[in-house]
């Protein structure tokens, strides 16, 4: 990874966020992630009445529905159909005692699984994805929610692109959710050493609907503004 380039584009991220703090667009993010931490509850009675309260947003459901993609309404399905099974599953994914890696490929094996028996019990169904093996992209999106000090959300074609506008050696080929973990710490680290950079983030976030601790969101705030606004 080159630093001089990479502390250039946190420049260039430092000027955009100057003209733009607000950069409203995005900040529906936050929102989610607040209404995700007032919400979350894995030991709730009704846990998809949970898991709909948790992903809510005033804006927009962008995260998780948009055209020919619908993970949420999926999820909630899958827990119709098997609450407790999916409970653990979500357990599983959020116990940080076990291997990153394990943890988002179990959850999306699990979610295979439970669409096979959904088409079963329902034929003349047209659903065909469960839309959690995108790329770990939704399932990003949960890591992120329940711990955002340590995940930001993946978005595996700007993650390469990332890569390779910083000269980085071994640019992956598909999605490496382990090293994109290990990427996204680095990359806040980096923002860190730019104190400006995080001060004008976080004045940004001085709304009582958005979330205003740590959150490794600006990773994925910075990598998609470097890869796709940046030359605008």
């Amino acid at each position: 990874m080159n630093l001089n380039k990479l502390q250039g584009y946190i420049a260039d991220y430092k000027t955009f966020l100057q003209r733009d703090p607000r950069r409203n667009s995005m900040l529906y993010k936050w929102e989610s992630l607040q209404h995700f931490q007032e919400n979350w509850n894995l030991e709730a009675a009704d846990f998809g009445a949970m898991y709909d309260r948790s992903l809510q947003n005033s804006q927009t459901r962008r995260i998780w529905k948009r055209e020919n993609y619908d993970a949420k309404t999926m999820m909630l399905k899958f827990i119709q159909m098997a609450p407790d099974f999916v409970q653990d599953m979500f357990k599983d994914l959020f116990f940080e005692e076990r291997d990153i890696v394990g943890r988002v490929d179990r959850f999306v094996f699990h979610c295979d699984e439970l669409l096979r028996e959904y088409k079963e019990q329902n034929p003349r169904s047209i659903e065909n994805n469960h839309f959690h093996d995108d790329g770990y992209g939704m399932v990003s999106w949960y890591l992120s929610f329940r711990y955002p000090e340590e995940y930001a959300p993946h978005d595996f074609t700007a993650f390469r692109q990332l890569l390779e506008m910083l000269a980085t050696r071994e640019v992956p080929q598909t999605a490496d959710f382990g090293r994109f973990c290990k990427v996204a710490r680095t990359l806040y680290k980096m923002l860190e050493k730019d104190e400006e950079v995080l001060d004008i983030h976080q004045r940004r976030l001085q709304h009582e609907l958005l979330y205003q601790n740590k959150s490794l969101l600006v990773v994925e705030d910075f990598y998609l503004f470097t890869t796709k606004d940046r030359a605008r």
